[in-house]
């Protein structure tokens, strides 16, 4: 015999999709939503489904954080205010430290928190960007989110040499279940090189998975991309893994997108803080999405995100909380409304 129906009551639901409904129901039925409407409609086409009254509460559909790295749930929150995006990427690095005998098990403790958190803030979907892949999809694949896990691949200069197995792991299939697909992250243009973004493209398209990437994130990828001078080079150079051999793209992160393919194959650009009047209309025509990270965006006081702009000219943006997950509290307030915070201008040395 099929299990009842079940009706949840709210003060009020929120479809998304049209107005939201005061004293609102959502019918279910085995598993899946079947009607939306107000409680007492619902209620009289419905008189022996099963109610359960959440009260003065908003029901409204899971959200889907779109950009995200579990694996740094908490670790990040060390890090101290950065005089700059490659200072915070230093930071980041130490804290993280790769070495120490116990980061296999702080990964896998952060991404299960990471989980935890999404849940309990009502998101249901991510699209997490991991490194440390191997360690976040046995986890991912039987959790209660639906994760597309984009695998990073890096490489550049002296250390290229990682980029080839970084993409096969990215695109190991194993781990895939009903809620965990798999993607491939070319990290950003300044850690991948042009003929890496374009192996990625062709790999991800041979595999028909999706593709992430950071782009336009900050004003310094175009001083690399272009000329391979500003803080990034500066990065590579205290690190001691710059090699002058490394191929020069000579154009801006949004054209080397173009030219390697990202566009066309519909890649999720996490970010693009910085794009100029053509690079918006040439977003607009073609398949890419654009994630904007507002908390993220504030916390290293980029200028006003374009993210209005974007949408009147039909680009998909999406929402997402890359370095910040405890704010993903926050996400569905920054659908909602226009932040405009305070935008302190840092001098950032190489």
């Amino acid at each position: 015999m099929p299990a009842p129906d079940t009706l949840l009551v709210a003060s009020l639901v929120v479809p998304m999709t049209r107005p939201p409904i005061r004293s609102g129901g959502v019918l279910v039925r085995d598993g899946r939503i079947v009607d939306v409407d107000s409680a007492a409609r619902l209620a009289r086409a419905r008189p022996h489904a099963r109610q359960i009254d959440l009260g003065r509460s908003m029901l409204l559909p899971g959200l889907i954080n779109a950009h995200t790295h579990l694996e740094l749930t908490g670790i990040a929150r060390g890090v101290d205010r950065p005089g700059c995006f490659t200072d915070w990427i230093s930071a980041l690095g130490q804290s993280l430290n790769r070495t120490a005998p116990d980061f296999s098990e702080r990964v896998t403790a952060a991404t299960r928190a990471g989980v935890t958190q999404s849940i309990s803030h009502g998101v249901t979907t991510v699209g997490d960007i991991s490194q440390q892949m191997h360690l976040t999809r046995p986890i991912l694949r039987g959790g209660p989110l639906s994760v597309v896990s984009f695998g990073e691949a890096l490489g550049l200069a002296r250390i290229r040499h990682r980029f080839e197995a970084g993409l096969q792991r990215a695109l190991d299939l194993s781990d895939e279940s009903s809620s965990l697909r798999c993607g491939v992250s070319p990290h950003a243009p300044y850690t991948v090189d042009e003929p890496g973004l374009r192996a990625c493209v062709a790999a991800a398209e041979q595999a028909r998975r999706s593709i992430c990437i950071h782009r336009a994130e900050t004003r310094e990828e175009t001083d690399f991309t272009t000329s391979h001078t500003g803080s990034f080079r500066a990065l590579w150079d205290r690190l001691g893994t710059w090699s002058d051999d490394a191929p020069l793209p000579g154009c801006a992160p949004i054209e080397l997108a173009e030219r390697t393919g990202l566009l066309r194959a519909g890649a999720l650009l996490a970010h693009v803080n910085y794009c100029t009047d053509a690079e918006l209309d040439l977003l607009a025509h073609r398949a890419a999405a654009v994630v904007f990270c507002p908390r993220t965006h504030a916390y290293f006081d980029h200028p006003p995100h374009r993210w209005r702009e974007m949408l009147a000219r039909g680009i998909n943006v999406c929402v997402g909380t890359p370095h910040l997950p405890t704010s993903i509290r926050w996400m569905i307030f920054d659908c909602w409304r226009a932040r405009r915070p305070r935008h302190r201008r840092r001098a950032c040395s190489s």
